[in-house]
């Protein structure tokens, strides 16, 4: 790595300063900069941290009433972000998501445009304030089944038929790494005049360097949550909100995010955030070098595993199988360009086994016994991350692995399997055959959100096929992709009943339900 520039980090120097002049505590926390633990070598191990750990004395500023090294800290955030004012967080994007959703909704009835496939968070920000959600159906990239965001067109759509409507809420990129640019999408925000709001935990790296994809805030997004130790090098929980524009209101964010964060921060984890973006300011794109160079040479020997193939938005699906035979007639495709996305994020590696022989659990628990442990897995896919952190000796560890996994006698394709046979087809076409059903609407009716729990009373069970114009009082979840289908509080249209009933005849998996079969749905009374 190229030399690094003298740039500050005001919070972790001024915790360093803390701890060299040795004060006698008589504060909180109880630990006493860790001396508690002086003889136990079991503690060790955070002694060092908690050395730093400390709270709001003389020096060291005050999350909720920045003065100082904070506030400095903060400023030189949103400089280095793009942003016009940011804010460290200590909840992770948990708290961003929450704080964001109460500072638009300020109504109970609020209504907000909410990407339907998002983290469980917004969910709970829609609870918290009372708001209405109508839930905008993301676009399906054909080839994996996998779910990125709306497109622009859906949100216009949306904007138009609620001209009321508070901001939209869209997740980009999603767990996947798969996503596009958002220039569109802002400018048909903000020519409706509401804000675009976007839950970007899995892309704080983005824009960062010339190969990984534009940011949110570079496109013209109000308001955006970033995990920052996700993809960059923070401790976990650490996360940041960025606001730009004035179709946000900063007082108000300013007192939810007092509302929703502890008042007594962790300094550890804040001078995390603030040595991640000195990092960020000391290395400039030099700092992802040899992370990126590692996610190449993992590209490039798995070209030597045709077996294997990453998710990627340009996609030829493997001829090299083609010799296999029962199986080559399913995995043999034209090029074709996917049409739920542009974008992808070099660091993430959607990978999956073209036989079929492996679904994404499988392979995931297969590598854990090499010593690859994945970010997640899903029924036929494996996330494997890599960041700025990662080496080439991270990456050839991964390829040994899975050269093994390739060579393990269980795990090959044999003519006595016929049921392989066909398997890649059999998921595409569960995946994303019944999305877009002709006549149906890319986003929900209203749906009403709150604290209170549904009472057993109010709900009966009823036939899926006579469940049409009745509202759902559970949430209906097909897997994959593991999308919600309907909402508490929804209304079921025919379509979405007419999909319901297709799906189960396709053999699709369920979450979120109480009738594992699918044959009946719980809804609520007729009044």
């Amino acid at each position: 790595m190229m030399g690094k520039k003298a740039v500050q980090a005001p919070l972790v120097e001024a915790l360093i300063r803390y701890r060299s002049q040795g004060n006698a505590s008589f504060h909180v926390p109880g630990h006493k900069n860790g001396q508690v633990y002086r003889y136990e070598e079991m503690a060790s191990l955070l002694q060092e941290v908690m050395s730093i750990d400390a709270t709001e004395i003389t020096g060291l500023d005050d999350l909720h009433h920045p003065e100082d090294v904070i506030r400095e800290g903060q400023e030189l955030a949103a400089k280095c972000f793009g942003a016009e004012e940011s804010f460290w967080l200590i909840g992770g994007s948990t708290v961003g998501n929450l704080a964001m959703i109460l500072t638009v909704c300020t109504k109970p009835g609020d209504v907000l445009l909410v990407q339907r496939n998002v983290h469980k968070s917004v969910l709970n920000g829609l609870m918290l304030s009372g708001a209405k959600a109508v839930f905008l159906d993301p676009e399906i990239d054909t080839l994996s089944g996998l779910a990125v965001a709306p497109s622009t067109d859906t949100i216009k759509a949306a904007l138009k038929a609620y001209p009321l409507a508070k901001g939209v809420l869209l997740t980009l990129p999603n767990y996947y790494g798969m996503g596009h640019d958002l220039t569109a999408t802002a400018k048909a925000c903000h020519a409706a005049d509401v804000p675009l709001m976007v839950d970007e935990a899995h892309g704080a790296h983005y824009g960062l360097h010339p190969r990984l994809p534009v940011s949110a805030l570079s496109c013209g997004a109000d308001i955006v949550v970033q995990s920052t130790h996700k993809m960059l090098p923070a401790m976990t929980m650490g996360a940041m909100l960025h606001v730009q524009g004035r179709r946000i209101h900063r007082e108000l964010l300013r007192q939810r995010l007092a509302m929703v964060q502890s008042s007594s921060p962790s300094y550890p984890l804040m001078a995390s955030l603030d040595l991640a973006r000195w990092y960020i300011d000391a290395y400039g794109t030099d700092a992802f070098t040899e992370g990126l160079a590692a996610a190449d040479a993992f590209r490039k020997g798995l070209t030597q595993l045709p077996r294997f193939r990453l998710v990627e938005p340009t996609q030829q699906v493997s001829e090299e199988c083609g010799a296999q035979k029962g199986i080559s007639e399913a995995l043999e495709r034209d090029e074709k360009r996917s049409d739920g996305y542009s974008t992808q994020d070099p660091f993430k590696m959607v990978l999956y086994d073209t036989w079929g022989v492996l679904d994404g659990f499988g392979l995931k628990r297969e590598l854990e016994t090499y010593r690859c442990i994945p970010e997640m897995s899903d029924e036929k896919h494996v996330v494997l991350l890599f960041t700025l952190g990662s080496t080439a000796r991270d990456a050839s560890h991964l390829l040994q692995a899975l050269v093994h996994i390739n060579n393990d006698i269980r795990f090959k394709w044999t003519a006595d399997k016929p049921e392989l046979a066909g398997i890649e087809q059999q998921r595409l076409e569960l995946d994303f055959s019944t999305w877009n059903n002709e006549g149906m609407k890319a986003y929900s009716s209203p749906v009403q959100f709150g604290l209170q729990p549904i009472n057993p009373d109010q709900m009966e069970i009823v036939p899926v096929e006579e469940s049409a114009g009745r509202i759902a009082a559970e949430m209906i979840i097909p897997y994959p992709p593991g999308i919600p289908l309907l909402y508490a509080g929804e209304m079921i249209t025919e379509a979405i009943a007419l999909r319901m009933i297709r799906l189960c005849e396709l053999g699709a998996k369920w979450q979120g339900i109480a009738d594992e079969s699918m044959l009946t749905i719980r809804v609520f009374r007729l009044q």
